[in-house]
């Protein structure tokens, strides 16, 4: 079983806004799959389903994107995950061009303060990581404060690229699900994404 976990902040006032990428990414799977989040649990709201025979759990943490570690943690002791080979993290990388996908198996957290956390609750970098581009002409310009940039609403402009990538993520976790080798779908993603 996956525990694929996306992260965001909760609430209407942060919706469609770059550091939402990840709750928008499992959003889509779940759509995709049928799959609806109807609980409530970990401190995260929860979907469940099953693909290609292989059965999932989706996860949008409510703790705020700073401490997701906290609703990550409890999900992966409730759900006796292995989180080197059955936890996935989606969320949005500023060090990544808009629209661009990096999948990996481990490493550090880099700047994204939710990856931190997870990595600080879990005392480990070992977990699957969906990395989603957000980095923007603007933002690479240097003319907004990150803080800013993370927490405003996606611009139009922006959203065909974004939209095309979270169609190929939805697919790379589809395969993920399924069972095809992690090499394999890290492969065709991360050659999409060049």
């Amino acid at each position: 079983m996956l525990l694929i976990v996306g992260l965001g902040n909760p609430g209407t006032r942060y919706k469609n806004t770059f550091h939402n990428v990840g709750f928008m990414a499992v959003d889509a799977l779940a759509k995709e799959c049928g799959v609806r989040f109807s609980k409530t649990e970990c401190s995260a709201k929860t979907a469940r389903g099953a693909l290609g025979g292989e059965s999932f759990v989706l996860a949008k943490p409510e703790t705020y994107m700073n401490l997701s570690g906290e609703a990550v943690k409890k999900l992966v002791r409730a759900y006796g995950v292995d989180t080197k080979n059955e936890l996935i993290v989606c969320y949005d990388d500023v060090d990544l061009p808009i629209g661009k996908l990096r999948l990996r198996e481990c490493g550090s957290a880099g700047t994204h303060n939710g990856t931190r956390n997870i990595v600080s609750e879990l005392a480990t970098e070992d977990f699957m990581r969906l990395r989603i581009g957000t980095r923007t002409e603007e933002l690479a310009a240097g003319d907004t404060p990150l803080i800013d940039f993370v927490l405003s609403k996606i611009p139009y402009g922006a959203k065909p690229a974004l939209d095309r990538a979270l169609k190929c993520a939805v697919a790379a976790l589809e395969q993920l699900i399924e069972g095809t080798p992690f090499a394999r779908v890290q492969e065709r993603l991360n050659h999409y994404a060049q």
